[in-house]
């Protein structure tokens, strides 16, 4: 694992603690030698990640579409700065230029890009690791409803273990790190669609 994409808030939040724990991230990912690959933004939990990464002497890798380039929200001192034209662009660049994938606290946009790399990976279309950075227990309900899935057989089980989670940046990326992807043959059974 050389690189992780991190899906986070182009907001900050109201808990303090998502700021500390994109500086701590940022700072971990350093500390391992593990590039950012990040949405290319400049505020927002975004910016917050991409300043810690840049502060500690780490590289930034961001990917920005023209249209939030345009409106001057791209962080200028990334060490690469895709600007791209779509978000569907943005998306698989970031897909292909990581390693791993983490999510932090965030809204729509995050669990958008969160869904669809846990799909990508369901469909065997990567073997990469992919975590929530739960902070402050953020994506607890989130976890609760994964498992219903699951538990009512919408989802299943070796799938449902493809989303790791912990609370601290170290922990994550130690179980990213250590992650074996599921074996499983068949995505659909048709004797029990």
């Amino acid at each position: 694992m050389k690189s992780v994409a991190v899906y986070c808030g182009s907001s900050a939040g109201t808990n303090p603690a998502y700021v500390a724990q994109a500086q701590a991230l940022g700072a971990a990912l350093v500390a391992q030698n593990l590039t950012l690959v990040y949405g290319g933004g400049r505020v927002g939990l975004m910016g917050t990640i991409a300043d810690a990464v840049l502060t500690a002497g780490g590289k930034v890798i961001g990917v920005i579409p023209g249209f939030l380039d345009d409106k001057e929200l791209a962080h200028k001192g990334c060490t690469e700065l895709h600007v791209v034209k779509t978000m569907h662009e943005r998306k698989l660049l970031m897909a292909d230029r990581a390693d791993a994938f983490i999510a932090m606290p965030g809204g729509y946009g995050t669990l958008e890009e969160l869904f669809e790399v846990l799909t990508w990976g369901q469909l065997g279309l990567h073997q990469k690791a992919v975590g929530l950075l739960n902070v402050a227990g953020y994506y607890d309900h989130l976890l609760l409803a994964l498992d219903r899935m699951r538990d009512d057989q919408l989802l299943r089980a070796e799938n449902r273990a493809q989303l790791l989670q912990d609370a601290s940046p170290t922990g994550l990326l130690a179980q990213l790190a250590a992650y074996c992807p599921p074996q499983v043959e068949k995505w659909l059974d048709p004797s029990t669609t």
